[in-house]
């Protein structure tokens, strides 16, 4: 093959843009996450943004009122509320190494043999002493980790102000680098817009939701340390084929050893009948209202994106995995072509 002296400098700046592109991904990898999360936070806080700024002309005070309330609304509360999450989280460990499962266990199943009820309340044992050490580690952890974290959190916060301040132009900036046909842009960017708002409307507000009201029947029922076993609720929440019951259905057990059955019986229909339907009815209508998403899309996205990157997984994995069918449908329809190229 004949190479023209042209080729060969097409080829070296291919090469010399590759390069770059490995090199400042290797830079931005250790922070890439919080990169994202600032990103992401921006597209959800839009809305509130383009209400201040249509009050306050100047973009970079509409930004910075912007990104001061919601540090505001993030950092305050968390600076009092870690404090008694910890505490209970703690108080959790502890009386659950002092719970008595072999009684609550032959009180479900009173007719069970003593074999079996042994051997479960041993697993329970152990399950809940690795947890509790995994726990420990992890808070740890995190302890050490803390100036990592704290840069983190303010590179976050770096991203989110300055894309908030410069929406408009970055959008353009995409535009202009877009590979996509420009007569379908527009249709291929309101489909992504479509995706990302039902992915983050009807999986980390419903789960926002149905944790709350998780939440809300621990205190009702008096159940201790509450507001650490909320947190994990909303957490587990936004987790498909798990969900709050990770976190009611021990309280219930706990309750028929230590309260009543008839306690734990209310406490149970309340969770089934209202935290577990909160889910189905609000996320099937705001996924269904936004876009057509298989909720076997979701899952597999939720579940494979925690395991890649982290909590930011749980938005992250089905937006990725939804942009993909979205062009194997567009391939599927023989329309791939007209998405870069004039027909």
């Amino acid at each position: 093959m004949d190479f023209g002296e042209k080729s060969i400098k097409n080829i070296s700046i291919g090469i010399l843009l590759l390069v770059l592109v490995v090199i400042v991904f290797l830079i931005v990898k250790p922070v890439l996450l919080s990169v994202i999360g600032g990103l992401i936070l921006a597209y959800m806080v839009h809305p509130v943004y383009k209400k201040v700024k249509s009050s306050i002309s100047n973009p970079t005070l509409a930004a910075f009122i912007v990104s001061f309330f919601v540090l505001v609304v993030i950092i305050i509360p968390l600076w009092f509320l870690i404090p008694i999450i910890l505490q209970q989280i703690f108080n959790i460990i502890s009386a659950s190494q002092s719970i008595n499962f072999y009684s609550a266990i032959s009180a479900m199943f009173p007719s069970a043999p003593v074999e079996f009820l042994s051997q479960i309340s041993l697993s329970i044992t152990e399950f809940i002493g690795k947890t509790s050490s995994t726990v420990l580690t992890s808070l740890t952890n995190s302890l050490l980790d803390l100036p990592a974290i704290a840069l983190n959190f303010v590179i976050l916060a770096f991203v989110f102000f300055f894309t908030t301040r410069d929406y408009l132009k970055l959008k353009e900036f995409a535009s202009g680098i877009s590979p996509f046909n420009k007569n379908k842009e527009g249709l291929l960017v309101r489909q992504f817009k479509d995706i990302t708002d039902s992915i983050i409307y009807g999986q980390i507000i419903v789960g926002l939701v149905q944790g709350l009201l998780a939440g809300l029947g621990l205190i009702v029922f008096g159940i201790d340390n509450a507001l650490a076993l909320t947190i994990m609720a909303i957490f587990f929440s936004m987790v498909p084929l798990i969900g709050p019951a990770v976190v009611w259905v021990p309280v219930n057990i706990y309750l028929i050893g230590a309260a009543s059955p008839t306690i734990a019986l209310i406490y149970f229909l309340y969770n089934l009948l209202i935290v577990a339907t909160i889910d189905n009815v609000m996320k099937s209508y705001i996924i269904a209202s936004k876009s057509d998403l298989s909720p076997a899309i979701v899952t597999i996205g939720i579940i494979g994106g925690i395991f890649m990157f982290g909590i930011l997984g749980i938005l992250l994995g089905p937006l990725f995995l939804a942009y993909l069918i979205t062009f194997v449908r567009a391939y599927k329809e023989k329309k791939l072509y007209s998405l870069f190229y004039e027909e």
